[in-house]
């Protein structure tokens, strides 16, 4: 059985640093494409990194150069470490797997797609305040 568990989150003020996690267990990372999703009290989940392949990744417009996306492939695990936090950084966060993968030069509908992922974290709440 395949379960993603997502930890590391809090509370911190504006500015700060948060680094989350999601650890898999029941299968490996390794040839998997991993995506960090959040999701604002009421508004939709939206997609926030992926990281796959060699390892290539890629962000949201509204976090990249403050969110970076890691992995350690010994530790079946995948790293989230969010800077510079904001306010409406607020959310929940949630890892995704899509166990086949990506292409090399994926579609950005492929990679940011909620639907395109295979299994799910139960999320880590993440609160900045101002």
């Amino acid at each position: 059985q395949v379960q993603l568990v997502e930890s590391g989150g809090g509370l911190v003020q504006a500015g700060g640093s948060l680094n989350v996690s999601c650890a898999a267990s029941g299968r490996t990372f390794s040839g998997s494409a991993t995506g960090w999703f959040r999701q604002a009290p009421g508004k939709e989940r939206e997609f926030v990194a992926v990281i796959w392949g060699g390892p290539r990744t890629y962000y949201s417009g509204s976090v990249k150069g403050r969110f970076t996306i890691s992995r350690d492939l010994a530790k079946n695990t995948v790293f989230l470490q969010m800077n510079s936090l904001k306010p409406e950084d607020t959310a929940v966060y949630y890892c995704a797997a899509r166990w086949g993968g990506l292409p090399t030069t994926p579609a950005m509908t492929l990679m940011t797609n909620s639907r395109n992922y295979d299994d799910w974290g139960q999320g880590t709440q993440v609160v900045v305040s101002s």
